[in-house]
């Protein structure tokens, strides 16, 4: 199983559920570059687009011979995803899709307005408001059940991506690059339906960003798949790791009929 991470976390927000997944999975975890404990190439080395991350995993993927492999995607992480589903389907053996979207509907219709006017400069305007440790507490603690119970190592964790000045630079384009995520929802969309990978849907009602219509517009699509809803907010595992663990495992952890 690939863990693709999201924004701005990196694989630390696994750090978690790998040791539940462990015993019924090969778990994998990487972070991209610029999150995490990757490097942050500089610009010369390493333009900071989602097509590029993509390149950069199927190559870690190439690296380490894995053909075959349910892929796990959280924000971020679906468009890295999809990028690599629909360019192997062969690898796809299945999916976990939590808090990522892959359809319009899957954000609220002021933020749809928003990114549809905003142009280069709305998108920097973005950048400015969300690459920081201030918008990472909200995403962690915004919509969640017990604010005060959500571990602060969360955003501590990721505090070092928001702050160092070659990871800001990285983080600020892709947030830049977000559009070039929608413009390939068709295509997206076209796998799921055609490939009908098998489909866990585990979602955080509360998401302030991905809305419950996200997951319920590719529960739609798929017809062998599962959607669980939790009261919970974008990063679910916080709150809910072991019930969506045990949804894993009970959906992907035995082969179907």
């Amino acid at each position: 199983m690939l863990l693709l991470h999201g924004f701005p976390s990196s694989s630390s927000m696994y750090r978690n559920l790998i040791p539940l997944l462990a015993p019924h999975f090969h778990v994998l975890a990487p972070d991209y570059p610029g999150s995490g404990n990757s490097e942050f190439p500089t610009e010369d080395k390493f333009v900071p687009t989602f097509a590029n991350l993509a390149d950069v995993m199927e190559q870690w993927v190439e690296t380490l011979g894995l053909d075959r492999f349910i892929v796990y995607m959280q924000d971020f992480g679906g468009p890295v995803g999809f990028r690599l589903a629909v360019k192997h389907p062969d690898w796809v053996a299945g999916l976990v899709v939590q808090n990522a979207n892959t359809f319009l509907e899957g954000f609220p219709p002021q933020q749809v307005a928003a990114d549809g006017d905003g142009g280069e400069a709305g998108q920097g305007s973005t950048a400015d408001k969300t690459v920081n440790v201030e918008f990472a507490k909200f995403l962690y603690q915004t919509g969640v059940r017990n604010p005060e119970l959500v571990s602060p190592d969360a955003w501590n964790l990721d505090a070092y991506a928001l702050t160092h000045p070659d990871s800001v630079r990285i983080q600020r384009a892709l947030i830049a690059d977000y559009p070039t995520n929608i413009a390939r929802y068709p295509d997206w969309q076209a796998f799921l339906r055609e490939r009908q990978p098998r489909t866990l849907i585990v979602w955080g009602r509360n998401d302030q960003f991905f809305v419950p219509a996200g997951a319920e517009a590719i529960h739609q699509a798929v017809t062998e798949s599962e959607l669980r809803f939790f009261d919970t907010s974008h990063f679910a595992l916080e709150e809910d790791l072991v019930p969506i663990a045990q949804a894993i495992v009970d959906f992907h952890g035995t082969p179907p009929d």
